[in-house]
């Protein structure tokens, strides 16, 4: 059972990210979805440089660099939990191993009440549940 509870949080963790990700995209053509609600912020943000950049990149270029990449690294992180449940019985994992997706999760989830909205936190804590579960049944 700990296995399917694992693949579920996994799965779970990669659809956020990868809606995360489809957003950002069309938010370079479109700003629409984790874009300010006010276009002149952004038009301030593109016309912004970026100190550590030393003028090679813009605030807005930045915003949708960071978005995108962290939506592709939830991504990530998902599937290594899916493949922790597909693995971990012929792996012999110790369940120790299986803790670290479970800290990640809370990372995430209380990122997500500080920094983001609801709907976020809302799968994160499902998701996080999930690998808890799936950690305490293993």
């Amino acid at each position: 059972m700990s296995h399917y509870l694992l693949i579920a949080g996994g799965t779970l963790f990669s659809i956020l990210g990868l809606v995360h990700a489809i957003y950002t995209i069309c938010d370079i053509y479109r700003p629409r979805h984790l874009a300010p609600i006010d276009q002149a912020i952004i038009d301030q943000m593109t016309s912004a440089g970026v100190r550590l950049a030393r003028g090679r990149t813009n605030m807005w270029d930045a915003w949708l660099g960071f978005n995108l990449s962290h939506g592709l690294g939830v991504v990530v992180f998902g599937l290594v939990c899916v493949g922790a449940g597909v693995f971990a019985g012929r792996l012999a994992l110790p369940k120790a191993t299986l803790l670290i997706p479970v800290l990640v999760g809370v990372i995430y989830f209380l990122l997500a009440i500080r920094f983001w909205f609801r709907v976020p936190a809302v799968g994160i804590a499902i998701g996080t549940g999930f690998l808890f579960m799936g950690w305490v049944l293993y």
